[in-house]
């Protein structure tokens, strides 16, 4: 059978079940990703399934998060995630060096290959050529320990380029114009495969960008053909050996396939406070702007900062506006400083920043009350900036720029000529921030006093009952249920205090109220836990007693860390019904044998709602044990 790119690379890491839209399938892992807002939580989860090296061909382990060291938490699980990864075999990046996918796509992608990171924006190495997901950081545990990950085989969404993009038209725009076609919850159990004559007109860091964002949209991954292009970007790195081409066959077949003309994509602007809320710049120039940041895990390349290096050139910032640049990585960095091109960006008045995710998670340069900011990286949703009534907006590059200087939003073709771009031949390359396991024995690992052990969870009874503790409508994100920020990511790796700030900009009474009626249930809409990979959101609630979301439907990521910590992912079977439950109705529910179709009876109203519960075999295995974690341990203790 003619195979796509993505089915090439999963039949290569095939373990368990048959290729079929839908079917469950297990893949061999070779690489592992995690960063230190997830990163303690999933080495504290490796830790205690017992296992004394990663089994996986390379795991890693970046700090680039939450790098403000208001006080010891942060440096003390810094501390930790050094020495875990001494003892077990992992490669740490040292903070400063940069955002861990920017990192990785650099010095440790290769087309064919598998990576799972406890992040969302995991998918950027799809712009190499490989299987890359984000999910939980107990699967990610979980893979570093040997185990194969498994998820719902795919469709596989075909997405067209032909033509070229026009001159201030970028890859941000690219995948900006998706997002407007497919919306937040258009790519759920998709992967959005790239092919066409326009691909071959893409660099691996516009790939990248594509790729990152399209997590956006739901999608399991995103992935790009491996060609010219990409043996280029890996011989500039010194890392030319560890190219293969890797291309769809002939009448591949995809289940659906989008027509996208690079030549047709304009200037686009995505609106407070979704990334597929999205209109084309000109019809919003003219909106006065208050602060500009570039970077992010999506635009922190050095494509992207050469081309703001170049248009800022001779120029000089608003005075109305701050604007920040925050390299993705010290070779971004460095390599701008080596060309003279990281002048331009301080003689115009953009600050720089550490290399690092900053402010895209919360972490410094809230905008001002009722601010407008124009940001280069991938989610706007309400209050994720640090400032609640910020009206936030994603843009390229080349938008944030003109619009930075002009002090309003502003289409970048009124510049005037595009700058000529010439990336180098060979990059300047320093690896002396990666910390690699050394052969002789590892030091003890240091635990500080806010890293705290990890909940112990029991079986699920075969009957749940329990207060609606709290109605939401759709798209409920990740952010909504545990936010970001400096304060609350400090706690990350101490669940009872972080588990305080659950709903806490939604419900302020929430956490305080599910202790007290020892749990519950929580209702949502469609789309729910979209956004950040964060097992935090799905654990907190675990330890404040929630035992069930009853939901429209549910993201990808977020409906595996419900179900790996035991909180049940029930789904409407008629949305309807979502109007016929309250906030505040006892609810009651017999889970004996976890069937697909269950019924929960609405003991306030008096009437019943059925619901479905889709767990596959070893999934309820996991569930009955207490989760996945209790399930792996005593399955590790047998071997």
């Amino acid at each position: 059978m003619n195979k796509t790119i993505a089915e090439k690379v999963i039949a290569k890491h095939l373990t368990d079940g048959q290729m079929a839209t839908g079917e469950e399938i297990a893949l061999k892992i070779d690489h592992t990703l995690t960063q230190d807002s997830t990163g303690t939580l999933a080495y504290l989860e490796f830790e205690a399934m017992g296992v004394p090296k990663v089994k996986t061909e390379l795991s890693l382990s970046f700090v680039d998060h939450n790098m403000l060291q208001n006080d010891f938490r942060n440096a003390d699980d810094h501390r930790y995630l050094q020495g875990v990864a001494e003892k077990y075999g992992v490669v740490f990046s040292r903070p400063g060096n940069g955002i861990c996918h920017q990192l990785y796509l650099e010095r440790f992608a290769k087309p064919s290959a598998t990576l799972l990171g406890s992040d969302s924006h995991t998918p950027t190495a799809g712009g190499m050529g490989m299987i890359a997901i984000g999910a939980g950081g107990l699967d990610v545990a979980a893979a570093m320990a040997g185990e194969p990950f498994y998820l719902e085989m795919p469709s596989i969404l075909g997405i067209n380029l032909t033509g070229q993009l026009s001159p201030f038209v970028s890859a941000k725009d690219v995948i900006l114009q998706v997002l407007r076609e497919l919306t937040v919850k258009g790519g759920v159990n998709k992967i959005l495969e790239y092919f066409g004559s326009g691909v071959k007109t893409l660099s691996v860091p516009e790939r990248g960008t594509i790729t990152n964002m399209g997590t956006e949209t739901g999608a399991t991954t995103s992935i790009f053909p491996s060609d010219e292009a990409t043996r280029a970007f890996l011989c500039g790195q010194g890392r030319e050996e560890q190219w293969s081409e890797l291309k769809a066959d002939d009448n591949a077949q995809y289940s659906e396939v989008l027509e996208l003309n690079l030549a047709k994509v304009e200037p686009l602007i995505a609106l407070p406070h979704s990334p597929d809320n999205v209109k084309p710049v000109s019809e919003v120039e003219g909106t006065p702007v208050d602060q500009v940041c570039i970077g992010s895990c999506t635009n922190s390349s050095l494509r992207d900062l050469k081309i703001v290096s170049a248009l800022l050139k001779g120029k000089k910032i608003s005075d109305n506006v701050s604007l920040t640049v925050s390299p993705g990585s010290r070779q971004a960095l460095q390599n701008l400083a080596a060309t003279g091109e990281l002048e331009p960006l301080i003689q115009s008045g953009a600050r720089i920043l550490e290399n690092a995710c900053g402010p895209c998670i919360g972490i410094g340069q809230a905008p001002t009350t009722e601010g407008v900011s124009l940001r280069t990286f991938n989610r706007n949703f309400k209050g994720r900036s640090g400032t609640q009534d910020a009206k936030v907006y994603l843009v390229s590059p080349e938008t944030a720029v003109a619009s930075a200087i002009t002090g309003e939003i502003t289409d970048p073709r009124k510049l005037g000529k595009y700058p000529e771009l010439a990336m180098p031949e060979k990059f300047v390359i320093s690896d002396n921030m990666f910390i690699y396991p050394a052969a002789k024995p590892a030091g003890p690992v240091i635990m500080g006093p806010n890293i705290k052990p990890l909940p112990a969870f029991q079986p699920i009874p075969y009957k749940l009952n329990g207060e609606v503790l709290l109605k939401l409508g759709d798209n409920i994100s990740t952010d909504d249920i545990l936010p970001g920020g400096s304060e609350i990511m400090s706690l990350r790796s101490n669940i009872p205090e972080i588990s305080k700030y659950t709903f806490c900009h939604i419900n302020k009474s929430f956490a305080s109220r599910a202790l007290e009626r020892s749990g519950g249930f929580i209702v949502g809409g469609e789309n729910y836990g979209q956004g950040s990979s964060r097992e935090h959101a799905a654990l907190a609630p675990k330890y404040l007693g929630v035992k069930a979301v009853l939901a429209k439907s549910f993201a990808r990521i977020h409906m595996a860390n419900l179900i790996n910590f035991g909180i049940l992912p029930l789904t409407f079977a008629v949305k309807q019904d979502y109007s016929n439950i309250a906030q505040g109705d006892l609810l009651e529910l017999a889970i004996k044998d976890l069937d697909k179709n269950l019924i929960v009876k609405n003991l306030t109203k008096g009437t019943q709602i059925q619901v479905t519960l889709s767990l596959s075999d070893l999934e309820k295995r996991m569930v009955r044990a207490g989760g996945k974690l209790a399930y792996i341990k005593a399955k590790q203790a047998l071997q």
